[in-house]
């Protein structure tokens, strides 16, 4: 597991690095689609492939994969003009959690560039502690009050800061368990 997170954090890295970030769509499931591709292609062999079969974690279901399709065409037609909307429509992608794994790093990335699309803002990730979120990212199916707070306290306009991003990648992977420099078995 150490060696598939190492390489896909060099993937994200790159995904930046590039500007292949800004050829991909924004908002969308064929956009949360094509990051996860990109980050786990070539490491799991269902990489930006939406999921065929139910996952939970924690004692929490997410959405039936029966119904996956249509779950994600509605969220992908949700309101996204403010920050309050688009937080819904992150808490809304993250309940159907599309992908077996990686689901979390991917729509990180990808709420920030709907983030930076409409609202010219970021999430400065470094700042957000990891115990804080995860407990308001538990909670948010039921109010995403405690999530939108975080996150607003914690956007920045730098949205083409490159240290800001890429310390932003590594405190998504580090939400995860990954830590960098602790990659060995």
């Amino acid at each position: 597991m150490k060696n598939i997170d190492k390489k896909s954090l060099e993937n994200a890295y790159r995904l930046f690095e590039t500007g292949d970030i800004e050829k991909f769509e924004i908002g969308t499931t064929k956009g949360l689609q094509q990051i996860h591709n990109y980050l786990f292609g070539g490491l799991y062999n269902f990489a930006g492939q939406i999921r065929t079969t139910n996952i939970a974690k924690g004692g929490f279901r997410f959405a039936n994969a029966l119904y996956l399709k249509e779950v994600l065409l509605k969220v992908e037609q949700m309101s996204e003009n403010t920050f309050e909307e688009i937080i819904t429509k992150y808490v809304e992608m993250n309940i159907a959690h599309p992908f077996m794994e990686g689901n979390g790093r991917t729509m990180r990335i990808w709420l920030d560039m709907l983030l930076k699309t409409k609202l010219k803002k970021v999430v400065n990730w470094q700042f957000v502690s990891k115990v804080l979120y995860l407990q308001a990212m538990e909670r948010s199916p039921i109010n995403d009050l405690e999530l939108r707070t975080l996150l607003l306290a914690n956007l920045t306009d730098e949205i083409n800061n490159r240290e800001i991003i890429f310390k932003g990648i590594e405190q998504s992977y580090y939400y995860e368990g990954y830590e960098k420099g602790n990659d060995e078995e």
